[in-house]
């Protein structure tokens, strides 16, 4: 039995609303025809996915692991239809995604001088943009640091580098070469993701704001609203006068992977692969980000 997408997208609305009215309103169809389509999908599949009844609507089991799945195949289907477009109109390009502070260009430079009919475009992505921007085809390979959310994805470990505390400048500690996890234990913590990923093992409280990036952190720790912890890398890319970047050894280092949707495979993405491992392994031997850019013309 071949899924449908088409009953697939009806019942991701239906499942991500708890409404079928409202879903069929999103959908642009009459509410009858919604829960017909949706009848049919649970018989294709010989489950219910929904439970209805005068309290409402509820996803069973069964919807749920529907719903989880329907994600990376739905935005992997739309994947294909812009990539399929792209080479019909006669484009041969790669976008390629990275976090702050990760340099693309000694990877494209080698990729570019091995593919010089191929054009290596790059765009910035955030912590949350990661996989939704791989598995719909907005970018074609990023450089992600973790964690993220594998599903869908091929994810290979490229490097580990260190990560500094990011301080407001009139910090107890802002004068320190370098700080330790149990200095900073209790400060309250400016995190953009769920807090069992982050690298300290130490405790502390929920600053209380959401920060996306960056910037917002930079901003959020300059006003005094709680500490924060960076790549080192993306220092050399941001800064700001009122924060200070304070080295901090014993904390877990930060991981940064190339991924790609599990889905895209092709000759260009694995040469892509090659070349960021190698511009990888000159990172590791130089030992630091200033080198490594210095070490752009030998992977030319």
């Amino acid at each position: 039995m071949d899924l449908d997408l088409r009953k697939l997208r009806y019942f991701v609305a239906v499942a991500e609303r708890l409404h079928f009215g409202r879903a069929a309103d999103e959908l642009h169809i009459a509410q009858p025809v919604l829960s017909r389509q949706i009848r049919a999908l649970e018989q294709d599949l010989g489950v219910s996915l929904f439970t209805r009844d005068r309290h409402g609507v509820e996803l069973t089991d069964a919807g749920r692991q529907l719903l989880a799945d329907a994600g990376p195949l739905l935005a992997s289907t739309h994947a294909v239809r812009r990539r399929v477009s792209a080479a019909a109109g006669g484009k041969r390009r790669l976008m390629v995604g990275f976090r702050a502070g990760v340099a693309v260009t000694p990877a494209a430079r080698a990729f570019e001088a091995r593919h010089p009919d191929v054009v290596v475009d790059v765009q910035r992505i955030e912590g949350d943009d990661q996989a939704p921007m791989l598995l719909d085809g907005r970018i074609d390979v990023a450089y992600v640091r973790l964690p993220i959310d594998e599903t869908g994805l091929r994810v290979t470990p490229l490097y580990t580098e260190p990560r500094v505390a990011v301080l407001p400048a009139g910090h107890r500690l802002a004068g320190k070469e370098e700080v330790t996890e149990a200095d900073l234990a209790g400060e309250p913590l400016l995190w953009h993701a769920d807090p069992s990923t982050q690298p300290t093992r130490r405790p502390h409280p929920n600053a209380g704001y959401v920060v996306r990036g960056v910037d917002e952190t930079l901003e959020h720790v300059a006003a005094g609203r709680g500490i924060s912890f960076l790549a080192r890398s993306a220092t050399v890319f941001s800064s700001h006068p009122d924060v200070i970047y304070v080295p901090i050894p014993d904390l877990a280092p930060d991981q940064v992977c190339l991924a790609v949707a599990a889905s895209h495979t092709s000759p260009m993405i694995d040469d892509f692969f090659t070349a960021a491992q190698e511009a990888a392994e000159i990172t590791a031997e130089c030992g630091n980000y200033e080198m490594w850019r210095l070490g752009i013309d030998a992977v030319s």
